[in-house]
């Protein structure tokens, strides 16, 4: 593996060479320097004080990290309403398709109870629970985020839960209170639950409950949120549930000779924008489309809104344009580093996502950015970061429900299985299980 020094915004990995293995590629492009594992040491005596201090914990860490008392922590039902009611229209009328293609998505994605007969009548029926409680952590501070109400609240009402609480930080802007747009797409959507508290210390809150402010503990955390958020949510993972490690945004992109360079450079981005720890990380085959890429990133990010942030982002060790020999390798890449968002521009996208396995969700081809699935395309945009996509799912309405199998047997279909317990009983020593199955017949 070679690395290319350039006066471009993105380093250079050439791995024409070939690709290493899983645990080599991500040590080549690794995630922003500061670790989960360092987090989770430095957040443990905050989440442990607001367990056992509660409110006073939460006001003495706002005043800490963010300056301001957050108290009243409890968002009352008036400011809720006064939110909704300065909500300008462009923005109501977004907000309402953006819940409407959620809410569409969620209620097709439903599963159904699966019943299984036996010969004999025996049954097992597979059921779909909703978990009862769920805290929706919204982040905050170098954005605002209404749209993470709507993905977090929407598949849960579908699910069919019937608590639902929201954390979200005060701002320096609005008096320490949260954000009115925040507030306002949660009242749109019926929650009347919502305090003003953020970073570890609302996790924990969650967590933990916290009495003197009404908040009774939760059983599954659900949200983005940065690295501390992440790490939070790891730590109390176990007494309560978590979605998944949805820390720090990131982008990669498969792109070929077709691609259009400076929409990759635009989609590339629109991420760095989130965060200096953000990764952008582009896999082609074509030097000529890096190049061009890297071109219409220079032009572009010095004309957008967070160009300072989103050139750190760029320029950080996460970032990168990685050359490779052939799309069947930028996809080994891909399903190695297992990115949040996966978008593929090439000339035949449906074929090159037949091959992805490792991604927390797919944009596929020129008119499907990362931006539209933060938005309006109807997915969840709560997503895993970090490689959690190996083995972990975004955010939808399967987050908040449980499958539940029940057994329903009858006395002639139980008496047909009454050799088969004996000898499985027996062998692993627990005859009582085999009596507890006879005792049914010895009358």
């Amino acid at each position: 593996m070679e690395q290319i020094l350039t006066k471009n915004l993105l380093r250079v990995v050439d791995l024409r060479g070939g690709i290493p293995n899983s645990v080599e590629v991500n040590r080549i492009v690794p995630r922003a320097s500061f670790t989960i594992e360092a987090a989770v040491d430095q957040v443990s005596d905050l989440i442990k004080s607001v367990a056992e201090n509660g409110e006073q914990a939460i006001v003495e860490a706002a005043k800490k990290f963010d300056g301001f008392d957050p108290r009243p922590i409890r968002v009352s039902e008036e400011e809720l309403s006064i939110a909704l009611g300065n909500l300008s229209e462009p923005l109501r009328v977004a907000l309402i398709e953006s819940i409407s293609r959620v809410q569409k998505v969620s209620e097709e994605n439903l599963p159904k109870t699966v019943s299984t007969t036996f010969v004999g009548g025996g049954k097992v029926h597979q059921r779909w629970v909703p978990v009862d409680s769920v805290g929706l952590y919204v982040p905050g501070g170098k954005a605002v985020y209404p749209s993470s109400v709507v993905m977090n609240v929407v598949p849960a009402q579908v699910a069919g839960v019937s608590r639902l609480a929201i954390t979200t930080p005060g701002q320096k802007d609005f008096g320490g209170r949260p954000h009115p747009t925040v507030l306002a797409a949660a009242a749109l959507l019926g929650i009347k639950e919502v305090y003003c508290v953020g970073g570890p210390a609302a996790i924990a809150a969650l967590a933990h409950g916290v009495p003197s402010l009404g908040l009774k503990p939760v059983t599954l955390i659900t949200g983005p949120g940065n690295i501390f958020v992440t790490a939070a949510k790891r730590a109390v993972r176990g007494l309560v549930g978590i979605d998944s490690e949805a820390g720090t945004t990131e982008i990669l992109i498969i792109a070929d000779e077709s691609a259009n360079p400076q929409l990759v450079a635009a989609d590339l981005l629109s991420q760095a924008e989130h965060d200096e720890a953000a990764a952008s990380v582009l896999v082609t085959d074509s030097p000529a489309l890096a190049d061009a890429v890297q071109e219409a990133l220079l032009s572009r990010v010095s004309r957008t809104q967070h160009s300072e942030r989103a050139k750190t982002a760029l320029g950080g060790i996460q970032s990168a344009v990685v050359l490779v020999s052939s799309i069947s390798d930028a996809v080994q890449f891909a399903n190695a580093y297992a990115t949040e968002h996966l978008e593929i521009q090439t000339q035949k996208p449906n074929e090159v996502l037949e091959t992805i396995s490792n991604a927390g969700a797919v944009f596929l081809g020129e008119f499907s950015p990362v931006s539209l699935g933060d938005y309006v395309a109807g997915s969840n945009h709560v997503l895993p970061t970090n490689q959690q996509s190996k083995f972990g799912a975004g955010l939808s309405v399967h987050t908040f429900l449980r499958a539940q199998q029940v057994v329903e047997y009858d006395q002639n279909s139980l008496a047909q299985v009454l050799p088969l317990v004996d000898s499985l009983a027996n062998e692993e020593g627990l005859p009582a299980h085999f009596e507890a199955i006879n005792a049914r017949f010895e009358n």
